[in-house]
Parts: structure tokens; C-alpha cells; sequence
């Protein structure tokens, strides 16, 4: 009768036990179990962490980008929940990127790529319900307009060449490690690992054979006259743990790369835009000053392009896996091919002149 009372309907016989067991004292009623509080943000930001940097191999630069993701967060708001972050949430996010941190609009799409995985990953994973990576999309200037820094195959062959003063005895070094990216496509990562039990001299054409440190693809890269020319250079050196070449860290070798080019007058003015949110701001600088170990690998990408080797060809050197990334240099190239074919629109007339001044 309780049980109709109850529940306005007849028990089942199952149901008509549990209730007659309970009534005679033979089963005690199940305490409700207090419901587990979500974890918050930042728990499970340090979940997703510690998961996909196992499961994709992060490296210690992948991690400081998401601590220092996390600390902007934390910056703009240390009480943010989940179950409160929505669009209007990002887009705080990101206007405290630009208008506090001052970051340039390229480093702010970067870091709404980040959290927007996170997300993503949360939503999969049953801790997130919202929809801000979904609904949040916004739009920056300039993400197309940085600036390439390579150097001009004339650049390059003169400052493989360039004479250094004997007071300046760690840049020569620091040159020749540098042009081996240039005529071979690798990270200076990639150099710093390389070893001389790497290099395949006696094979036609010799070639290199390395697992690079980013992506851990092997890469199966020919070897030209020039990089086996920097590489018979350090032949005979002792240098540690059969090392091919005398690499250093990555920062002192940016350091010594600046003075290095700057000694050896690679001052072309290079005009660097950039955006803040809205804000232009544009400047020009000589090459010398920003460049770095990785305008090496643009290098070699420039010139194999306008040498006419296929994209496919490079990507098989420099493990590239789509075009995407190739899609700046290719540009370059096509700029100069445009510059290139207005030469002709000049030609008849020059041609027409020199004809008259002859007769």
C-alpha cells in the first residue's frame, strides 16, 4: 500500500521484495552517495597537459608554451570554471592578450589555437559542455604579412667566404654550422644531434641520414658540394660524442649569428610589419639583426625553389608533410618570377634604342 501511495502504481514482485525487506527490517535503505564536485579549470588543463604530451611526444618547448599559456590565463582570470566559459570568456581572453600583454596578433592566434584544442579535448572527454572553440573564430590582421628572412644565394656564397678578423676566433664556426643549414634544409637542432657515423660518404651520391629532434622523422637528405665541403672542415677535429660539426646552444649561436652577419655586411634593410589587434607598427632593421638559426632552412627552401626543384622533392628533404608550410616560399618565388618577367617589357625598347644609336 506505501509503495502505491508512493509511486501510484502496483510494485512488481522484484520491487514488492526490496520494499517488504526494507519494511521488516531484513535490508537497510542505500545511503546516496554526496555528488563528486567537477574538477576545475586548471585541474584539468593539467590533465590535458600531462596526457597529450605523453601521447604526442612534446618537447620542453611545446611544454613552456602551454605553462605559459596557463599563466595567462591564470593572469587574466585564476577563478575561471569550465562550466562558465563561454565566447563572450574567449573573447576576454584574447582582448587581455592584446590590450594588457601586448601580444603581436600572430603569437595571440597561436594561443587561441592552443586553448581551442584544450577545449576540444575537454568536450571529448566529458569534462567541458560549453561551445567557444566551436563558436569563437575570430580574425586577425596580419597573420600573412611576416616577414621571410632567408638569405640571397649571393648573400650566402659571400659570407661562406667571408674572411673573419683574427680577433673574432668563435664566429667562423658559427658561420659554417649556420651555411650547413643553408645547403642542406635542417634545423640547427638537427645539426647539433648530427654525427659523423650519420654521413654516408661512401654512397653515390653521398647523403646524411638523421632523426630529427621535432617531429622524429628520418630523413634521408644528398649531400651537395658545399655541405661536404663545411663537413671535410671539421674532418680532423676532435670534437665531442663524434659530433660532425661545432654546434652550440641555440641562443649563443643566434647571439654570434647576429654579430657574425653584421661583421661580414649582411645589412640589407628588411622592413618588419607586425599587428597588435589594430595597431600597425612597421620598422626596418638590417638583415644582420634578425637573423636566426632557422632563416638557415628558409635559405635552402628559397634557393631549391628558384634552382626549379619540386616542392615535393624539398619536402622530402626537410620533412615538411603538407604544403602549407611551403606556401611563403613559394611566394617569394613567384614575386621574383613577376619581377623577373617585367624585364621584357623593357627589352624591345632598350633593344630599338641601342639599334638607332648603331645606325
Amino acid at each position: 500500500t506505501r509503495f502505491e501511495l508512493d509511486n501510484k502504481r502496483p510494485p512488481s514482485v522484484a520491487e514488492f521484495k526490496e520494499a517488504f525487506d526494507l519494511a521488516a527490517g531484513r535490508a537497510k535503505p542505500e545511503e546516496k552517495k554526496p555528488e563528486e564536485k567537477p574538477l576545475g579549470f586548471f585541474a584539468v588543463y593539467h590533465l590535458f597537459t600531462g596526457e597529450m604530451g605523453v601521447t604526442n611526444n612534446w618537447t620542453k618547448s611545446t611544454y613552456t608554451k602551454f605553462s605559459s599559456l596557463k599563466a595567462h590565463l591564470k593572469n587574466y582570470n585564476k577563478k575561471l570554471t569550465l562550466e562558465g566559459f563561454d565566447k563572450a570568456t574567449f573573447a576576454g581572453f584574447v582582448a587581455h592578450l592584446q590590450t594588457k600583454v601586448r601580444q603581436l596578433n600572430t603569437t595571440v592566434a597561436k594561443n587561441v589555437g592552443f586553448l581551442r584544442w584544450f577545449l576540444r579535448w575537454a568536450a571529448a572527454n566529458g569534462y567541458y559542455t560549453g561551445l567557444a572553440h566551436l563558436q569563437y573564430r575570430p580574425r586577425f590582421k596580419g597573420l600573412d604579412c611576416k616577414e621571410v628572412i632567408y638569405l640571397e644565394w649571393d648573400e650566402l656564397i659571400h659570407f661562406l667566404n667571408f674572411e673573419f678578423p683574427a680577433n673574432k676566433p668563435s664566429l667562423p664556426a658559427v658561420r659554417d654550422v649556420f651555411c650547413f643549414c643553408c645547403f642542406t634544409g635542417l634545423r640547427n637542432s638537427d645539426v647539433a644531434k648530427l654525427r659523423r657515423s650519420d654521413i654516408h660518404r661512401e654512397q653515390t651520391p653521398p647523403f646524411m641520414s638523421i632523426v630529427t629532434k621535432k617531429t622524429t622523422a628520418r630523413l634521408h637528405i644528398e649531400l651537395n658540394k658545399y655541405a661536404l665541403a663545411l663537413l671535410d672542415k671539421y674532418e680532423g677535429v676532435g670534437l665531442p660524442n663524434d659530433k660532425a660539426l661545432p654546434v652550440i646552444s641555440n641562443v649563443k649561436m643566434n647571439e654570434n649569428l647576429h654579430e657574425a652577419a653584421e661583421v661580414a655586411g649582411i645589412d640589407e634593410p628588411v622592413n618588419i610589419v607586425s599587428y597588435v589587434g589594430s595597431e600597425r607598427s612597421e620598422v626596418v632593421v638590417p638583415k644582420y639583426s634578425v637573423l636566426t638559426t632557422h632563416a638557415g632552412r628558409r635559405t635552402f627552401i628559397v634557393n631549391a625553389l628558384r634552382l626549379g626543384i619540386p616542392a615535393p622533392v624539398i619536402m622530402e628533404w626537410t620533412g615538411h608533410s603538407d604544403f602549407k608550410a611551403m606556401k611563403p616560399y613559394i611566394k617569394i618565388v613567384n614575386d621574383a618570377k613577376v619581377e623577373n618577367m617585367e624585364r621584357f617589357n623593357s627589352f624591345g625598347s632598350n633593344r630599338s634604342t641601342t639599334d638607332e644609336g648603331e645606325k
